[in-house]
């Protein structure tokens, strides 16, 4: 069992929970109550509030704040400086913490550097949300999503490439098809 490395100008608050094999990097601060599963890495400067969760094997790069509410399965990815929000209409002088929306982030999710997701949305399992995007509703699972507001703009694979045009992926050879208006893994390779 390996023991978690937690950087000297990281704050860990009692009763924060931080998984074997997880590293927290220079100015990080965890607050009581989060959760953060094993073999993570979070980069500098990350905040974790007490009602947040985090899976197994995530990577949260430089500068972003996983709120309460917000919820990252295992392997998904956060680009430098991605924004998570958690209250829909914030204002100052108006307290919403019981409004706090819940936002999932589903299995092996990338999110670019500079993008925002809005509260109360998920994001479906290995989509990509490019650099910089605006997520303002629910994702679809494998959906590639640019732009502001963010469209949908193609499918990629499980290793985050995009897909050809016969939904195959240039760089393993898997292949998809689409069933209901989702993309889905062929199981049998063909």
């Amino acid at each position: 069992m390996e023991k978690p490395f937690i950087h000297e100008t990281a704050c860990i608050d009692p009763g924060a929970e931080i998984g074997e094999g997880t590293k927290i990097w220079h100015f990080c601060h965890v607050m009581p109550g989060a959760r953060i599963g094993s073999n993570c890495t979070l980069g500098q400067n990350v905040f974790v509030g007490g009602k947040a969760r985090i899976g197994n094997r995530v990577k949260i790069q430089n500068n972003v704040s996983v709120y309460d509410s917000v919820e990252l399965s295992d392997d998904v990815f956060c680009g430098p400086s991605c924004v998570f929000t958690n209250v829909i209409n914030p204002r100052s002088e108006i307290e919403r913490k019981a409004e706090f929306l819940p936002t999932i982030v589903e299995k092996g999710v990338t999110i670019g550097a500079n993008a925002t997701i809005l509260c109360g949305i998920t994001l479906g399992e290995y989509s990509f949300i490019g650099a910089g995007a605006v997520v303002t509703g629910n994702v679809k699972p494998y959906a590639l999503m640019t732009g502001v507001p963010a469209r949908q703009t193609g499918w990629v694979s499980r290793s985050g490439i995009k897909l050809d045009n016969y939904l195959k992926c240039p760089e393993t050879g898997e292949r998809y098809m689409i069933e209901n208006e989702q993309l889905k893994p062929l199981s049998d390779g063909s």
